[in-house]
């Protein structure tokens, strides 16, 4: 039997689970928009014993902002929405911005926002938003759960009254930071378009590409389909044999009834077909989701010069940069492997990831369910191992 160019990758990903830092992988290759390799190993269910297929559901997190930005340059293209039109044309919270001085100690200590924020910078996170996640003790921290930004208990409109009195960390187009813009972004789709944002993701984006099981919440006949939801042993050993089973993350009963907050963040579920669907839609070779030129410029980077993808508590990776709702890669950073140049892609909290590289016409999708598993290796391994795969490097 002839080997496959793709053994060493499935090896490798066999490893990740039967090693257990991962309780599953569902993952697809493509060249163009034509899927070259499917693998599925591991199980949906560890402690039920229920093996891994190709149709169960997984928990997409921060997957869920592709599908966000889509939403937004359709707009875009019908006219409807500006990339550089104030947004709070539309969203009058977000008028009269306050921004933090620099130094600040307490939220008082503001200075009006030198310009209004604007689509461009939301959906590039320029726009002086935050998470309230990834600082604890600072002043937004505190401000942002006090408020209950993110609490899923309110719809969007209920988020953006819960920001219009915070003021920004900086002046909007200045810095990068990972944000809820995304979420902002959702609530901005609501507005210019009249509808629920489920409701024209559903209309605009997951009906026309056939993506029949992405939505916010899994119905009760569809149940037994959803991947159950791990934790590493050791957040500071990701390396580090094991895996808990977490079922009341994010909170108790997520995914599993309708929530009111329909996160463009990080609310969505999805599948493996209908994750390549996506990819596939914006690969050039067939029908596009976007115009080819709205695609080019998506995934074109838009940060201003000397700015680029930053988290206080990882490395630094000045070959990041980012585009319209995703990372861009100008170059291979320390560990990557140098086909990456050229790569724009994102990735969730429970694991998922996603890349397109336009510059050799290749992509991948990985799914799987760790909770806080977007910082675990296997993600850089497997890329290696997929590029190798993809290219004969």
């Amino acid at each position: 039997m002839t080997d496959s160019p793709f053994d060493a990758l499935h090896a490798s990903l066999r490893a990740e689970v039967d090693q257990q830092f991962l309780p599953n992988v569902a993952t697809a290759l493509l060249r163009g928009r034509t899927v070259v390799d499917r693998f599925c190993y591991g199980a949906a269910d560890r402690e039920a014993g229920i093996a891994l297929r190709e149709d169960h559901i997984f928990r997409m997190f921060s997957s869920t902002k592709l599908i966000t930005a889509c939403a937004v340059l359709l707009l875009v293209e019908q006219g409807r929405l500006g990339l550089d039109d104030p947004v709070d044309r539309h969203l009058p919270e977000l008028a009269n911005r306050r921004v933090l001085r620099p130094g600040a100690r307490d939220l008082s200590d503001t200075e009006p926002a030198r310009t209004p924020i604007t689509a461009r910078h939301l959906l590039t996170h320029t726009s002086g938003l935050t998470y309230g996640v990834f600082d604890p003790g600072s002043p937004m921290y505190d401000a942002y759960n006090q408020a209950r930004v993110l609490d899923h208990r309110r719809d969007l409109a209920g988020m953006m009254k819960a920001l219009a009195d915070l003021p920004l960390i900086f002046h909007p187009g200045t810095q990068w930071e990972y944000s809820v813009s995304m979420d902002v972004l959702g609530r901005l789709v609501e507005v210019v378009s009249g509808e629920h944002f489920g409701e024209f993701l559903a209309r605009h984006i997951f009906e026309p590409l056939g993506m029949v099981d992405t939505d916010f919440w899994v119905p009760p006949s569809k149940r037994d389909r959803l991947t159950v939801l791990y934790e590493g042993t050791d957040f500071n050993d990701p390396d580090k044999p094991g895996l808990p089973r977490v079922d009341e993350k994010p909170y108790p009963g997520a995914y599993v009834q309708r929530a009111p907050l329909e996160s463009g963040g990080g609310g969505l579920v999805s599948t493996l077909d209908d994750s390549i669907r996506l990819i596939q839609s914006l690969i050039p070779g067939g029908p596009t989701l976007l115009k080819p030129a709205t695609i080019e410029m998506m995934f074109s980077n838009q940060l201003a010069p000397g700015l680029h993808v930053r988290f206080d508590d990882a490395p630094p990776t000045p070959g990041r940069l980012f585009g319209l709702g995703s990372a861009v890669r100008a170059f291979a950073d320390r560990g990557e492997p140098p086909e990456a140049a050229g790569e724009v892609g994102w990735g969730g909290l429970a694991g998922t990831l996603w890349w397109i590289n336009p510059r050799l016409n290749v992509a991948a999708v990985l799914l799987t369910q760790r909770y806080f598993g977007y910082a675990h290796p296997y993600g850089l391994r497997f890329k290696r191992k997929a590029y190798q795969a993809l290219t004969g490097a």
